[in-house]
């Protein structure tokens, strides 16, 4: 169970290394600030949830692999990206499938640090979805998880089935691999059909963002 976690855990990080590359090479960044995105967008999760479950310091930190997975996977999508963007949609892809694996790994570490089993559903999707609020926070851009189709939804989802399992005894290794299906799946779903939460839709009374407060004008005079 510790390879698989830590298999699971390295190949999530490659995958969202390569879509924060991707999205920084997308944003015409230099070679450095690629590596940053990729390291960021790969990372940020799993610092998040280790240091909330009191696994300091960080595995993403103290194991050198993280960094190695992070890096190579930026300088090949600075150098290489051509053929990653044959790929409809490749962030999309990667970011997905980042977050399924994130979501079931990081539900799995927080069961064994001794969560209770609904805040490790929830911890399991924070580990989905900091890399990539973090990676579109470096690019200046509202993060995913809150204007697009399901995405936390489907970290949500894929955790829960770690839990459900857990919960009923079943091998773990199989409600990991039932839980990343089935967020990335979710995911892939959205994106192709548009599924998402209700949209705020405020009066048009509430005029834009930026007006002084108590200002329901819209600005106008």
């Amino acid at each position: 169970m510790e390879v698989l976690l830590l298999t699971l855990d390295l190949a999530g990080t490659y995958v969202f290394a390569i879509s924060g590359a991707m999205a920084g090479v997308r944003r015409r960044l230099d070679l450095f600030g690629v590596l940053v995105l990729s390291f960021a967008a790969a990372n940020a999760g799993g610092i998040a949830r280790d240091l909330l479950i009191g696994a300091v310091p960080p595995a993403a930190i103290r194991d050198w692999r993280y960094l190695a997975v992070s890096l190579v996977a930026g300088v090949t999508i600075f150098y290489r990206h051509s053929l990653v963007a044959r790929l409809r949609h490749p962030v999309l892809v990667f970011d997905s499938a980042g977050l399924a694996l994130f979501a079931v790994a990081g539900t799995h570490k927080a069961l064994a640090s001794g969560l209770e089993p609904p805040m490790a559903a929830l911890l399991g999707m924070l580990s989905g979805i900091g890399g990539g609020m973090v990676r579109d926070v470096l690019l200046a851009e509202i993060p995913v998880v809150l204007r697009a189709e399901l995405y936390a939804v489907a970290a949500l989802a894929g955790a829960a089935v770690v839990v459900i399992g857990a919960w009923l005894h079943l091998p773990m290794a199989a409600a990991m691999v039932a839980g990343a299906v089935i967020c990335f799946t979710l995911r892939m779903l959205a994106i192709r059909y548009g599924w998402q939460l209700p949209i705020a839709r405020p009066p048009q009374a509430f005029g834009e963002i930026g007006d002084g407060p108590g200002d329901v004008s819209g600005g106008r005079p």
